[in-house]
């Protein structure tokens, strides 16, 4: 502020000199007294504006600089503030990278995981299928061999009956018959007895 007054008073000073210089030129061509007027009035002009420059410019400027200073405060942390939140997207942004890479490879195992439980199920259901169609087919076997035998036995009393017609004669069936009942009148006759003793 003080600058802005020297330098002020200098220009008036020159002003006044050079001014000095035009009022004795022309002096010599005899118009003085019409140029000390104007030298007068610019004074009091150059005075005023001093004056007021010096009463009100150093409040303006110094409230003008202040806000200057003040935005440059301002920008400066806003600046800063963006250098931070920049630096913590870029840390953000390289450690989702990692994550994302994590959470691959988290979802790689989890999958094989699932194969290897779904591949076990599937073991077990097919060994689970494989005992229920092994007893089965021992059930089916054994049924089988149930009816073969019956079927056998069947066969075998039928193919003895027809044998057994095909050689049966009058006189083997009147011996057998005789047999037969001597049989029946032995066991008829022991029965008694034992009831006796009985």
């Amino acid at each position: 502020m003080k600058r802005v007054v020297i330098s002020l008073w200098i220009a008036l000073a020159s002003v006044c000199l050079a001014a000095e210089g035009d009022a004795q030129e022309a002096a010599a061509h005899g118009g003085g007294s019409v140029t000390w007027w104007k030298v007068a009035n610019f004074v009091l002009l150059a005075a005023g504006l001093g004056y007021l420059m010096h009463k009100k410019g150093g409040p303006f400027f110094g409230a003008r600089s202040r806000e200057i200073r003040q935005a440059i405060d301002e920008a400066a942390r806003l600046k800063a503030e963006a250098e931070a939140r920049a630096a913590e997207i870029e840390q953000r942004l390289s450690s989702l990278a990692s994550e994302v890479e994590a959470l691959r490879r988290s979802a790689r195992q989890e999958t094989a995981a699932e194969a290897e439980r779904a591949g076990a199920r599937l073991r077990q259901e097919i060994s689970k299928v494989q005992a229920e169609a092994e007893q089965e087919i021992a059930s089916a076997a054994q049924t089988a061999r149930r009816e073969l035998r019956a079927y056998a036995a069947d066969l075998a009393v039928r193919l003895a009956e027809q044998q057994l017609r095909s050689r049966m004669s009058p006189e083997a069936e009147e011996r057998l018959m005789g047999a037969a009942i001597a049989q029946l009148r032995s066991v008829a006759g022991s029965t008694p007895e034992t009831g006796r003793s009985a």
